[in-house]
């Protein structure tokens, strides 16, 4: 058990190299908090040669970074110049790269601008809330299920927080139940193009054959919706209208693909890790249980504590100086939020996880003009999923099994959860 001040890693900072830091080497993608520690007291502004890169990890910096526009968000246009246009460019790559091109998280001002506007139209409020009964239940049912197979283990990722999150983003958008299956494996293609794995050299031809078929599934589902507009979010989106502006047919498909793969894989990431931090801190979890009322505090916390946004990708505009380094025009930044959130310049004790803490200040979804616009429905699906799955499962436990993690710079997340429960 960790106790209130300790840290909760166990890393030390003085046998790191920083010169070969490396968030892909085996033991970061397992921990990656004492590299990012050691980054953030000593270089705080790190050029990777390994992956042509800049680093940044304090919070300060990466705040003010995230709200620069020096740091474009468009790191899909200029890849898509410079690798999809020549005469040997594969056309699946390019046509899979045009599609993220037309992704609101990838575009600056005045394009982010419009498509956020056009789309909190669609994605309100109301949207969100009216979900809580359908989360509610999907919770239910996939618990009731793993508790009916009583074999008394469970890979929380697979068997809940997955089915969950995919099931809950496929309601709004009106996907029927029955297709709802697919999507696992086209999301798992897309990982590659969105995420990298910069080691994997197929995975722009997966990604590629991933997103075909998504775009051609979504493309029936959106002619359909035209024909027969439904009380769901492709149907708001394609009557989304502002000043005579309104989202064309591609832009309703590129959003859609954008909303089926990242409404579920953050908050899958983001159940999986709270559910982890809990077990792991026995005391809060007894805490949340005699508080439940502290359920917004522990998404919060689990936000900061190990969130699902390790790094955000970001190229440089323009010449920026950042404690005394030069960051040139065309070069790619990484921005590290799960850095920034454990920074003891802004956390007290940032390495112990404590659900009470009065103001988070985490950056785990963004600041500014690109925080994240599926926020409120991440924090409803994890304020009920994660107290749902031990009230269910009271005794839910670690195996000895090693957790996996997928070895990707932009996201944290397991790839499997196993844990132990007691059969009736």
């Amino acid at each position: 058990m960790t106790r209130r001040g300790e840290r909760s890693d166990g890393g030390t900072l003085q046998h790191i190299d920083l010169e070969r830091a490396d968030l892909l080497g085996d033991e970061a993608v397992a921990d990656p908090y004492p590299l990012l520690a050691a980054l953030r007291e000593h270089d705080p502004v790190h050029w990777s040669t390994k992956y042509r890169s800049w680093f940044i990890t304090r919070h300060g910096d990466v705040a003010a970074a995230l709200r620069d526009e020096r740091f474009s968000s468009d790191r899909i246009t200029p890849y898509r110049r410079a690798k999809l246009e020549g005469p040997d460019a594969d056309p699946r790559v390019r046509a899979a790269f045009e599609v993220l091109e037309g992704w609101m998280v990838f575009k600056d001002r005045p394009d982010h601008l419009r498509l956020r506007r056009l789309l909190s139209r669609a994605f309100t409020p109301r949207a969100v809330t009216r979900m809580t009964a359908s989360v509610e239940e999907i919770a239910t049912e996939l618990l009731d299920g793993i508790v009916a197979r009583g074999t008394g283990t469970v890979d929380l990722i697979g068997d809940f927080a997955y089915p969950l999150t995919a099931s809950v983003i496929a309601d709004m958008l009106g996907v029927p139940r029955e297709d709802r299956e697919q999507f696992k494996d086209w999301s798992d293609q897309i990982t590659g193009l969105v995420f990298g794995g910069m080691g994997d050299a197929t995975r722009h031809a997966v990604g590629a054959e991933g997103m075909a078929e998504l775009t051609s599934y979504l493309s029936g589902l959106v002619r359909d919706h035209e024909r027969r507009p439904a009380d769901d979010l492709i149907s708001a989106m394609i009557s989304a209208r502002d000043d005579e502006d309104a989202l064309s047919h591609d832009e309703v498909i590129a959003t859609g693909v954008l909303l089926l793969f990242a409404g579920h894989e953050t908050t899958t990431n983001l159940i999986g890790s709270g559910i982890l931090a809990l077990l792991r801190h026995p005391s809060q979890l007894a805490l949340l249980r005699e508080r439940p009322e502290l359920v917004g505090g522990m998404v919060e916390e689990a936000l900061r504590f190990d969130g699902p946004a390790k790094t955000v990708a970001r190229v440089m505009g323009d010449d920026v100086e950042l404690r005394g380094r030069h960051l040139r025009r065309g070069e790619r930044v990484f921005l590290s939020p799960s850095s920034a959130n454990r920074d003891p310049a802004v956390f007290a004790d940032p390495d112990t996880l404590d659900i009470t803490r009065e103001k988070s200040g985490q950056l785990g979804f963004g600041i500014g003009m690109h925080y994240c616009l599926g926020a409120p429905l991440a924090r409803l699906e994890a304020s009920i999923a994660i107290p749902r799955a031990f009230a269910r499962l009271p005794d839910l436990r670690l195996t000895d099994e090693p957790l996996r993690w997928h070895p990707v710079l932009l996201s944290r997340g397991m790839q499997r959860f196993p844990a132990q429960f007691s059969t009736p």
